[in-house]
């Protein structure tokens, strides 16, 4: 039951994406699971996808791949009793998402399909029923699991069973509020950048090759250096202005300048699959001006005002005047993006530096100083001020104090028990069988049925 439990783990983290053809050579059956077999193909496929996500080569990563593949399978079986399909649209919309994942993380298109030995587009048909059988996997699982919920009452009891010293050490936590303002240019202000972008439009459309424009001057740190080309992507990966200008030009068809969030663009078209398109661009970003900083500053300090006099609460200020979208309509409060729970409560060792800085010497119910800042997510700089809600200090964990925590301990304890009983169930009526080569992988001896027991089945 308890190496059940380990295994169960991985059920809860994201399948991986592997192929299921790779070089005929390596092509042979490894495991039987039901009426399904695996292939060691699709074991040294899972090894190449960890290899290119930066994982340190090690052969014993394919006990692991295995193992998944075995559970994966079970699953799927399952799934196909109970009736449970996947549309198209779902299967292609994370089959995209996890080839420009892939491109990404490989070092570009050109870099994966030589390692894959196969473009792109062929290895997304190889992958797409393997992908298909992980959704149903995954729709099981979570029909399974989904009604399981947890009472107090379950939650004192799972606290109450861990031993004294291996209960969790939690550095000190803090609940932060924040209010933000970033610079808005005014339309003579934006006219420098528009009409930067517009120059080098010209020189374009003068005869000036324009990936020598892009790789020259564009400010697009992710394209720039390949002459502002982009990889085939979806509609949806790109910001609405960019996305209605990239799907109504034609192919070789050169945009006008337009603006977005992050400033002006131009953009030809290359190529157009379905819904994919392929595109080069090239963006001028917008700079706040010293005067732009100066006036989101002072509307800081007047949304400070308003608040520290009491004219206005905090949250109310936060929902009418921040330019943080994220903490918006939490009351200003800051969301702990590391939290699976989206927390509110954050450890002091996640914060960063200018964050924690900033709060440090502030008492609970106090506001700091406004101070500039730079976006992590956007790059973009702006003004801030934050409120220093509630302060915890270092503690081992309590049922007062960490209830929230515990009970999300609780019900991911009671989610891999539940999945263990029906492994253990399905174990019993369910051949696996796998290859000798694995014999010595502690990650399958669950799947190692005794010769007297396949024998009963």
């Amino acid at each position: 039951m308890k190496n059940l439990s380990k295994i169960i783990i991985l059920l809860l983290a994201v399948f991986t994406v592997q192929a299921n053809a790779q070089e005929k050579l390596i092509d042979r059956v490894v495991a039987t699971v039901g009426s399904n077999v695996i292939l060691q193909s699709e074991v040294e496929a899972q090894y190449a996808q960890y290899l290119m996500n930066g994982g340190t080569p090690d052969e014993s990563f394919k006990c692991m791949a295995l193992q998944q593949l075995v559970i994966t399978k079970l699953l799927a079986q399952q799934a196909a009793i109970d009736s449970i399909e996947v549309s198209e649209s779902e299967v292609d919309d994370q089959l995209n998402a996890r080839m420009r994942d892939m491109i990404q993380r490989g070092g570009g298109q050109e870099r994966v399909e030589s390692l894959l030995k196969r473009s792109i587009l062929q290895y997304k048909e190889e992958m797409r029923p393997v992908l298909a059988e992980q959704l149903k996997a995954e729709r099981f699982q979570q029909n399974l699991t989904q009604k399981v919920t947890i009472t107090p009452q379950e939650v004192k009891q799972f606290f109450e069973l861990i031993h004294k010293d291996s209960l969790p050490y939690f550095n000190t936590e803090v609940e932060i509020g924040e209010i933000a303002i970033f610079p808005e240019l005014t339309k003579e202000e934006k006219n420098i950048f528009k009409e930067r972008a517009e120059k080098y439009r010209q020189q374009v459309l003068a005869g000036t090759d324009f990936g020598t424009v892009a790789r020259f001057y564009s400010e697009d740190k992710g394209s720039a250096s390949r002459g502002g080309e982009m990889d085939f992507q979806p509609r949806e990966t790109f910001v609405k202005e960019f996305a209605a200008m990239a799907f109504r030009l034609k192919e070789g068809e050169i945009s006008p300048v337009f603006e977005t969030e992050y400033g002006f663009h131009f953009l030809q078209v290359l190529q157009r699959r379905g819904e994919d398109v392929k595109v080069r661009h090239l963006l001028i970003l917008t700079q706040p001006t010293q005067a732009s900083l100066d006036r989101a500053k002072a509307k800081l300090d007047s949304v400070q005002n308003l608040v520290t006099t009491g004219k206005m609460s905090f949250s109310t200020a936060a929902s009418m005047y921040s330019d943080n979208k994220e903490t918006k309509f939490t009351g200003g409060m800051v969301i702990d993006p590391r939290s699976p729970t989206r927390s509110t409560v954050i450890s002091v060792d996640n914060l960063p530096k200018e964050l924690f800085l900033a709060i440090d010497p502030l008492k609970p119910g106090e506001y700091s100083k406004p101070y500039q800042f730079q976006d992590e997510r956007t790059g973009k700089v702006g003004y801030r001020f934050n409120l220093l809600k509630t302060r915890i200090p270092p503690h081992q964990a309590s049922l007062d104090q960490d209830f929230a925590k515990l009970k999300y301990f609780a019900q991911e304890d009671k989610v891999r028990r539940r999945m263990s009983e029906w492994f253990e169930k399905k174990m019993k009526t369910t051949f696996v069988s796998i290859n000798e080569d694995f014999a010595g992988c502690e990650e399958l001896r669950l799947f190692q049925t005794p010769a007297s027991d396949i024998a009963a089945k």
